[in-house]
């Protein structure tokens, strides 16, 4: 039995406002909450606008949280476009609809990516820095 809050607990308003003014619960901040984050930029700004500000406010995030170390700029670029993809497809009007309409964000996130690239982004130094351009399959 699981205890510990998550980020499906908090408002769509409340979840944006802490993770931009860095008081979200940083155990909360798993893969989903990633995902709920991206799809709630998009939907509310639109694609270009939710991808930089998903880059700052992540950036400031995990300085705030203590781990600098873990923000990966290709990463994140990469997963709010693959959010955007999926919305594209999507008759989810929320995130909870949107992320059982396609679990696969969840379960096959990396296999996701990896057809993209012919290269490990996950570990690469260089794709942590600055964002690398996929090599296999474009981005729409």
């Amino acid at each position: 039995m699981e205890s510990k809050s998550n980020h499906n607990q908090l408002s769509d308003s409340k979840f944006i406002d802490q993770f931009a003014n860095g008081s979200l619960n940083p155990e909360i901040f798993n893969h989903e909450a990633h995902l709920r984050l991206a799809w709630l930029y998009i939907y509310r700004l639109g694609i270009k606008q939710a991808e930089q500000d998903i880059q700052d406010q992540l950036q400031s995030f995990v300085e705030t949280v203590g781990a600098k170390d873990k923000y990966h700029k290709t990463l994140t670029i990469v997963a709010t476009r693959i959010v955007n993809h999926f919305m594209q497809k999507s008759k989810s009007e929320n995130f909870t609809d949107f992320i059982n309409e396609f679990p696969q964000l969840k379960s096959e996130f990396k296999e996701l990516v990896n057809t993209h690239y012919s290269f490990n982004i996950f570990t690469s130094e260089l794709a942590k820095r600055e964002f690398l351009k996929p090599d296999l399959l474009a981005f729409e």
